[in-house]
This record gives structure tokens, C-alpha cells and sequence, in this order.
């Protein structure tokens, strides 16, 4: 049994006069007009390879935003291939440090409108991505945000540590998973970062401080004490990550992950049901992206994405 080829890209947008127009590859090898995107190398996540795809294809080093689907389609060989898809809005700093030139892969890079994208791409599986794109783009939720709900690594038992609960470390595990998530978390680019005070939660958010250069806010507020002790806080810190419009990740455990969600849906107006509590369901290391718009906050929840931890 053939095992399938995995890869993943994006439909980068900007608007240029007052119009969206979307970014499309003339490919050298195959003559044709696609959507960037690549094949996963081993040990990355689809959204890693995603956003190093994007910049090895065309210069732009892009934040990732919505989901948008996912095409399948069989190769020469007999294998599938199964591309993952996202939005990602181009920024003028991006395109002033665009680095591209013409290579033997790519010939050329073109920014179009979206009724000559509908005339210009060779396959119809990349019309049917784009139209995903079009969809956010009629209900106005194209620019989007997202919240980062993060669930510590794992941390040293309860039942076996002997010091203040708050105070329990991350295991060699718990260490690990913080480390390996970063790459992932980076894919969205975060602006900032929020963490229970709690020791397995500051340590969890340190590696990703390291690699952003954000420096993490701790905050009681959505602490696992907070939380059982009926002191926290969690209104007041998701609806203030919610009137920023910046991605964020809030850092948290396990029993107050649902409040996060609950709180989320009800700062945007949204319907709540069990996807939110599938969406906090989260092994340790694990997070959910949570997307929003940042022009019409109001709109709800635009989509969920569900990451379990790498190690």
C-alpha cells in the first residue's frame, strides 16, 4: 500500500487599490499557474511547511490565517497527495523584503485579480481552494486574528509532589513538548503571549519567548488555583486579547481551557456547543487556534484548528 505525500501552502493576499488579488506560481517544470505550496520535509507540521514553502517560493514571509481545505489528488506514481490549505494576508513589509528571483522551479510570480486567478489556474482543485478564500472574502472576515489557547507540558504528578501545587515543574517530557511546539505556534506569528503564573505554564511558554523575543505577561488570572479557588479571571483577560485584535497565546491548564473557550465565543457573539469543549479538550502540550476577524470582531468564531503536541 502506497502511503500518501503530504504538503501544504496558502493563498496570499493583499489589497492593491482598493482590490484583493491573490498571489499565483507560473512553475517552470510543469508549465503551469498554481498556488504555492510543498511538500512536508520529515519532522515539520503542515502549518511549518506551509509558512517555509511560502517564503522558499516567493520571497514573502507570511503569518498563516484561516484554514481553507484540503485537496487530494492521485500522482503518476499511484501515491495520493494530500495539500493542506490556508489564507495568508501579505503585508507591505513583507513585500518590501520579498527576496524572490526567478529559479528552476519557479518562473515567475504574479499578483491577480480573483476573476483572472478563476481564468488562469491550470487545476481545478486550486479553484476550488481559491474559492474558499472568496467565501471569507463576501462574509468580510478576510483579515483575520487568532487566540492561541495552550495547555501546559506535561508537569511532574500531583499526587507525588510535595510543595505548593503551582510550583510543580514540567517533566523531561513536558520540556520536550514545549520545545516542539514552537516551530508550529510560530506559523501564526504571535504578538503575544499570556500564562497562568503557575511554574509548568511559565516554563511551557519560555522556549516560544525565546524564539519570538516577546516577553511573556504572567497573569494569576487564569491559574489553575484562580480557577478552583473561585478567583480567576478569565473574562477580563480573553475579552481584553479579543479588543486587541493581535494573536496571542494564553497559556493555561487543563480545567480552565473550557472557561477559555466559552469566554472566546461569548466576546464575539458566538453560538457556543460541544465543539468548544473538543476545542479545550487538549492532552498536555496541546493547543487550539482559535481564528476571529480583526475587522468585525463580532462575527464569531471563524474557524478552530486542534494541534496535538509533536512529542
Amino acid at each position: 500500500m502506497n502511503s500518501a505525500i503530504y504538503a501544504a501552502g496558502a493563498v496570499c493576499w493583499r489589497v492593491v487599490d482598493e482590490k484583493v488579488v491573490v498571489l499565483v506560481v507560473h512553475r517552470a517544470k510543469y508549465g503551469d499557474v498554481t498556488i504555492p505550496k510543498g511538500k512536508v520535509d520529515p519532522g515539520e507540521t503542515l502549518p511549518q511547511t506551509a509558512v517555509r514553502e511560502i517564503e522558499e517560493e516567493t520571497g514573502l514571509r507570511i503569518a498563516l490565517g484561516v484554514p481553507l481545505g484540503v485537496s487530494t489528488y492521485p500522482l503518476a506514481s499511484g501515491r495520493d497527495k494530500i495539500v493542506h490549505y490556508w489564507a495568508g494576508e501579505v503585508t507591505d513589509e513583507a513585500i518590501a523584503h520579498s527576496t524572490f528571483v526567478p529559479n528552476s522551479e519557479i518562473a515567475a510570480i504574479e499578483w491577480v485579480t480573483i476573476k483572472k486567478a478563476r481564468g488562469y489556474l491550470t487545476y481545478d482543485r486550486d479553484l476550488e481552494i481559491l474559492e474558499s478564500f472568496v467565501k471569507l472574502l463576501d462574509e468580510g472576515v478576510t483579515s483575520t486574528f487568532a487566540i492561541i489557547a495552550l495547555r501546559h507540558g506535561k508537569a511532574a504528578p500531583r499526587s507525588s509532589w510535595k510543595g505548593e501545587d503551582a510550583l510543580r515543574p514540567l517533566t523531561d517530557r513536558g520540556v520536550l513538548q514545549a520545545a516542539t511546539d514552537v516551530p508550529t505556534i510560530e506559523a501564526w506569528h504571535p504578538r503575544r503571549i499570556v500564562t497562568s503564573d503557575a511554574v509548568r505554564c511559565v516554563a511551557t511558554v519560555a522556549p516560544l519567548a525565546a524564539a519570538t523575543g516577546i516577553k511573556p505577561r504572567r497573569d494569576s488570572g487564569i491559574s489553575q488555583d484562580a480557577h478552583e479557588d473561585g478567583q480567576g479571571r478569565v473574562r477580563e483577560i480573553v475579552g481584553k486579547r479579543v479588543r486587541a485584535r493581535k494573536t496571542a497565546v494564553l497559556c493555561s491548564h487543563g480545567p480552565v481551557l473550557p472557561e477559555i473557550m466559552r469566554e472566546i465565543a461569548l466576546a464575539t457573539g458566538t453560538m457556543p456547543g460541544a465543539y468548544l469543549n473538543d476545542a479545550a479538550d487538549l492532552d498536555t502540550g496541546g493547543f487550539s487556534v482559535v481564528h476571529l476577524s480583526a475587522t468585525n470582531p463580532s462575527s464569531g468564531i471563524i474557524a478552530i484548528e486542534t494541534y496535538a503536541p509533536v512529542a
